[in-house]
């Protein structure tokens, strides 16, 4: 009776581990196939991968594709940190405040930093940007500004 018990233990704990497992690995998923969908906005980013900043605790690299679609916008928005982008498809106009607007197309590089700014696609075809985010910790990757 007592190696019944001890056995129906073993695979009770089994089966929770297993469970464990599988919500990690979801979460995962999740995180890397979509974050940081602004609502209401235009603009998608898919992680790539992340990695603790080695020179500050509290920070951490982000590496992420943003797309937005034609005619679409991500919104004014900030980021904790400094997002240093590439654009790999299209044309986006960058709206930072108090500043004139900047165009940058395929194969040129952006640095925003903890400003607002609003992202333009006034094009036909999507925009499709490589950014590296580095943000604080326990902070969203971009935070909607209204």
């Amino acid at each position: 009776m007592i190696g019944l018990a001890s056995n129906r233990r073993g695979v009770l704990l089994a089966g929770a581990v297993s469970l464990l497992a599988i919500g990690v690995g979801i979460g995962v998923a999740v995180d890397r196939s979509t974050f940081a969908q602004q609502p209401g906005s235009g603009i998608k980013r898919t992680i790539l991968q992340r990695a603790d900043e080695p020179g500050a605790a509290n920070y951490e690299a982000v590496m992420a594709v943003a797309e937005i679609a034609p005619g679409a916008s991500s919104g004014r928005h900030r980021h904790p940190g400094i997002e240093l982008a590439y654009v790999l498809e299209g044309s986006v106009v960058i709206e930072h405040d108090g500043q004139p607007p900047i165009t940058a197309k395929a194969g040129d590089a952006l640095k925003n930093d903890a400003a607002v700014h609003n992202a333009k696609n006034i094009g036909k075809t999507p925009v499709k940007i490589l950014a590296v985010y580095l943000v604080e910790k326990g902070k969203p990757m971009a935070e909607p500004v209204p």
